[in-house]
Order: C-alpha cells, then sequence, then structure tokens
C-alpha cells in the first residue's frame, strides 16, 4: 500500500484494502489489495477468493456509481506488466466513448477452428478438478 495515505483509502475490511492509484487511467481508478501478500491470482489461498471478488463486485458497483460513471473496467496482471508484486486488481470508471479500446492491446483472430480446439483442449488438459 506504498504511497496510500488514509485520504485515499475508499474501503478496507477484514481481507481487503482499496485505495486510489496515483497515476489513474481516468479519475476514480482503484487499486483493490488483499492485506495478506500474495503476488498473483494463482498463489491468492482458495479461502480468500470470494472476499476478494466480493470486494472487487462492491467496488464497481461504488466506482460507477460515485463517479457517475456508464460502467468499470475490471483487471489484473498476474507477473507480466504486474508493476508491484503484489496481487492487485484495477477498478477503472468507463464512460461511452471515453476513448479506451476494447482490452488495451491489438486483437488477433485463430487461424481456424483447428487451432481453436487445440488450445481450449491444452487449457482443459491443466485445468485442476475440483469436487
Amino acid at each position: 500500500m506504498a504511497g496510500a495515505t488514509p485520504a485515499h483509502v475508499v474501503a478496507s475490511d477484514d481481507h481487503t484494502v482499496a485505495f486510489l492509484d496515483v497515476r489513474p487511467v481516468f479519475p476514480g481508478h482503484v487499486l483493490l489489495v488483499p492485506r495478506d501478500h500474495h503476488e498473483t491470482l494463482a498463489d491468492l489461498p482458495p479461502a480468500l477468493v470470494a472476499p476478494l471478488f466480493g470486494a472487487a463486485q462492491r467496488l464497481a458497483r461504488a466506482v460507477e456509481t460515485g463517479m457517475a460513471a456508464h460502467g468499470t473496467f475490471v483487471a489484473m496482471n498476474n507477473t507480466v506488466s504486474q508493476s508491484v508484486p503484489h496481487l492487485h486488481v484495477h477498478i477503472v470508471p468507463r464512460r461511452r466513448k471515453d476513448g479506451l479500446r476494447g482490452f488495451f492491446w491489438p486483437r488477433q483472430r485463430y487461424a481456424g477452428e483447428d487451432e481453436m480446439a487445440e488450445v481450449a483442449a491444452r487449457i482443459r488438459a491443466a485445468t485442476p478438478v475440483t469436487g
């Protein structure tokens, strides 16, 4: 939470703290972090998934309402493009025609159905079975 002062904090609970990003995409851009150190989403213990995403859901509504936005962009980076090695969720107010395009990078297509099926199979094979 380096750089966040009490005035920057917008929400907190037993598991999370949310504060204004000091370099926002738009005013109202909030960072939500777990209080305990976990570097990526994959490192987050299962018991903390619901508290983190529950807080993200509440903040998305609050940012939209508080900033009179049309919606929000909710995202996180894991390792690549993660400027701080601590799990954090970006909640950014969005307005129609605000200048952001989709995800912030060029999109591409699969070469065809075969490539798409192969990629889906690789991800399915790596997905843990839950009970």
